[in-house]
């Protein structure tokens, strides 16, 4: 087994990873990919990396689980508080204002890139305690990552984990077992997991509100564009995007309107 990628093979990947996904492959991740290749290489006894790369163009399942291997999964509950308190005291209240008159009382979500589900946990315990009848909410939690998926619908997370959640809310919306914490069963009701590849139109529409939080800084600019382009395509007008904080539409051609509050700044649709 190579020990490393020519840098032949280095391009033919980063290529392949861009194509597939959008993710931009830095010579600084090098390391990153050939650890994740050896690893993948020596699951499937191959030998050589372009013995791997044959098997990944042609077999579907083996590409999603290169791209799993690949992708970094960093999260945590609510995490960038700043963003959750927006979206309390003035998204929510924005949207229940704006939906009343037409008689839709569901809010629509979406957590895209949503890792572990700690993410779209957050926003469901959120709107648990801010919604009454007759309000409902929907959200959906995505990710390329399928073992993060299944990490996210399981619903358990150990006591490291849950770090960041106040007492009271984990008393409500969790049961103590052994080694951790486990997901009410009428939470986990709320969240529906997907496998979604952001390089691709999701099939949402009418969307409420878009949490897309440092995902595409792993994008170079053309991919970011086309990717916050099909987020527009999802949301309804008079909806709500929320993207990481190093993160910016700044000097990108979008139509989004920059909304800043007391508490953190986001992103609108706003058709006239």
């Amino acid at each position: 087994m190579a020990d490393f990628l020519e840098n032949s093979d280095f391009d033919m990947y980063r290529k392949l990873i861009y194509d597939e996904s959008g993710i931009h492959f830095s010579a600084t991740n090098r390391s990153i990919l050939e650890s994740r290749l050896k690893e993948r290489l020596r699951e499937k006894k191959l030998d050589h990396v372009k013995q791997y790369y044959d098997l990944i163009v042609r077999n579907k399942e083996e590409m999603k689980a290169f791209l799993d291997s690949i992708t970094t999964n960093l999260t945590r509950f609510f995490r960038n508080q700043a963003h959750f308190d927006a979206f309390e005291k003035y998204v929510i209240p924005e949207l229940m204002k704006i939906k009343k008159p037409t008689g839709d009382y569901k809010i629509r979500v979406w957590s895209a890139g949503c890792s572990t589900g700690e993410e779209p946990y957050t926003i469901a315990m959120m709107l648990k305690e801010l919604l009454s009848p007759p309000w409902s909410a929907e959200i959906i939690a995505s990710d390329i990552s399928l073992k993060s998926l299944m990490v996210g619908k399981e619903g358990f997370y150990s006591d490291a984990r849950i770090v960041g959640i106040p007492e009271a809310q984990l008393k409500r919306h969790f049961d103590k077992v052994e080694g951790g914490y486990r997901i009410h069963e009428e939470l986990k009701r709320m969240i529906r997991f997907d496998y979604h590849n952001l390089k691709f139109d999701s099939g949402s529409r009418n969307l409420d509100v878009v949490f897309c939080r440092n995902v595409l800084i792993y994008f170079d600019e053309a991919a970011q564009k086309a990717s916050v382009e099909r987020f527009w395509n999802s949301m309804g007008n008079k909806s709500f995007l929320f993207i990481g904080h190093s993160e910016s539409l700044f000097g990108m051609n979008t139509k989004f309107e920059f909304v800043k509050t007391e508490w953190a700044c986001f992103y609108r649709k706003h058709l006239s």
